[in-house]
C-alpha cells in the first residue's frame, strides 16, 4: 500500500512535471534512480542512515546522477533527502506511475495463467479489456500452477475468473446442494 506520504512526494512531482510535459521522461528517471538505489546496499544505507550529515548525502548523490538525470529528477532527490524520505522513493514511484496511468487512460493488469501466453494472446485479450473498460489495458502474464487451466485477470480491484479451479468450485457448491 501506497503511504500518504509517498503520494503527496508523488503528486508533487507529477505536477511539477506535468506542467513542463515531462511527466513520461521524469518517470523513466525516478524509476533508475530507484533502481540504482534499492540494487546498491551501500547507497540506500548512506541515503538512509540517521548518522551521516545531509550535505554528505546531498554530495555522494549530486556526483552519482550528475549528467545522468535532468535537474528536475535531481532536485527532487534532494528534497528526499533533506526530509529524511529517501526510504519512500520506490512508493514514491509507484504512487507516481499510477498518476501517469490516470493521465494517459492506462490500466495495468495481469492475467493468471497455468502455462505461459504468446504475445499474439496476451494482445488478443489487452484488445478485448480495453474496448470493455474504455482504456488501453496492459497486461503482464504470469504463471500459477494452482489455476489448473482457463485464465485469471487482475485490473485494479476488479477480476474475472475463466479459471478451471473456480468452474470447479462452482460445481463443487452446485453438487453439494443438489445432494443435501
Amino acid at each position: 500500500m501506497i503511504s500518504q506520504v509517498a503520494s503527496r512526494y508523488a503528486q508533487a512531482l507529477f505536477e511539477l512535471a506535468d506542467e513542463q510535459n515531462q511527466a513520461s521522461e521524469i518517470y523513466s528517471e525516478i524509476v533508475d534512480l530507484n533502481d540504482v538505489i534499492s540494487s546498491n546496499e551501500n547507497l540506500y544505507d548512506v541515503l538512509r542512515s540517521p548518522f551521516i550529515a545531509k550535505g554528505e548525502k546531498r554530495g555522494v548523490a549530486s556526483e552519482l546522477f550528475a549528467n545522468k538525470v535532468s535537474k528536475d529528477s535531481k532536485n527532487f532527490l534532494m528534497v528526499l533527502i533533506d526530509s529524511d524520505r529517501t526510504t519512500e522513493l520506490s512508493s514514491i514511484v509507484q504512487a507516481y506511475k499510477q498518476m501517469l496511468n490516470d493521465k494517459f487512460n492506462i490500466a495495468e493488469g495481469q492475467v493468471l495463467t497455468a502455462i505461459a501466453l504468446s504475445t499474439e494472446q496476451i494482445s488478443e485479450l489487452e484488445e478485448k479489456l480495453s474496448a470493455k473498460y474504455n482504456k488501453d489495458v496492459r497486461l503482464t502474464n504470469k504463471i500459477d500452477k494452482d489455476i489448473l487451466g482457463g485464465v485469471l485477470v487482475k485490473i485494479g480491484n476488479e477480476e474475472i475468473d475463466g479459471t478451471v479451479k473456480s468452474r470447479l468450485g462452482d460445481l463443487s457448491e452446485i453438487l453439494s446442494q443438489v445432494i443435501s
